[in-house]
């Protein structure tokens, strides 16, 4: 699960096979670290385990909108495309995995210790997610206008 605002990635998990379950474990890390008010809207791909009556049970639960990409539109979900292609290219095709619980924990560092505080994203202005996040809750001082 990414911030679309941040392009922090709040919820992950990862398994050998794609189902509901792994989505909803995700999406249960995400409504932890973020508390989202009610009427969030979580945007996925059209992939089963999005529209399985778990998952959808879950985002009803919570009082998340679930919005769905179009048929065969691949434009939709381009944000998390590009997410998945960096951590592939900056990560996992560099290395060789022994197995899955190696490539969980190498997976898990390099988003909380690299992507989310460390790297640069040119739509946030070169600032990493965290850093990002960070100077939007600064509050800038009221300044009295100088035009007398």
């Amino acid at each position: 699960m990414l911030d679309l605002y941040s392009r922090k990635v709040v919820g992950w998990s990862m398994a050998p096979t794609m189902q509901a379950g792994l989505v909803m474990s995700a999406l249960t890390m995400a409504l932890q670290q973020r508390r989202p008010a009610p009427g969030l809207v979580l945007h996925s791909d059209r992939g089963s385990q999005y529209a399985s009556d778990e998952y959808q049970a879950l985002l009803r639960q919570h009082h998340v909108v679930c919005s769905m990409s179009r048929k065969g539109n691949c434009w939709d979900n381009a944000v998390m495309e590009r997410f998945f292609l960096n951590l592939k290219m900056e990560r996992v095709w560099q290395r060789q995995y022994a197995n899955h619980d190696e490539a969980r924990r190498d997976i898990t560092q390099y988003i909380v210790g690299f992507y989310n505080p460390v790297r640069l994203h040119s739509t946030l202005g070169y600032l990493s997610p965290t850093a990002h996040e960070a100077k939007s809750t600064v509050k800038e001082p009221i300044r009295l206008s100088e035009i007398t």
